[in-house]
């Protein structure tokens, strides 16, 4: 999109592009976005998944922020509209966080071995059965 943030959801118009549909081309803070590039980082040890939520991380700085938090935006190919006055709470209990994670590679989550997130994006340590 122009902003760089995706929107609701996409559809695939054929071949290797996509296209965002008009029933949903607005941005509300999601988390999934960032949530896959973490996963797929600590899967794959590839360092594009950090770049990109970093752009995706920028992205929202210059175009959700407002003076006391961040706004969702009504349409992601709208570089020129303001944030909306609303910020789901999910925005700091999930996005922020899969970012935080997403940026920390020294971090002791262990999705592999050690841990798993409830839907709420709270890591859950797995305990070994006896």
């Amino acid at each position: 999109s122009k902003t760089g943030i995706a929107p609701e959801f996409v559809r695939f118009a054929g071949g290797n592009d996509f296209e965002i549909p008009s029933s949903a081309p607005f941005y509300i803070l999601r988390p999934e976005t960032v949530e896959a590039f973490y996963y797929l980082s600590v899967l794959t040890g590839d360092p594009i998944y950090r770049e990109w939520g970093w752009e995706i991380f920028q992205s929202i700085e210059k175009y959700c922020r407002v003076q006391y938090g961040y706004g969702s935006l009504k349409h992601v190919d709208n570089v020129n509209m303001n944030p909306e006055d609303r910020m789901e709470s999910f925005f700091m209990a999930e996005t922020l966080k899969y970012f935080y994670l997403l940026f920390d590679p020294d971090s002791e989550i262990d999705i592999l071995n050690k841990h798993v997130f409830n839907t709420e994006a709270h890591p859950m340590k797995i305990f070994e059965s006896q």
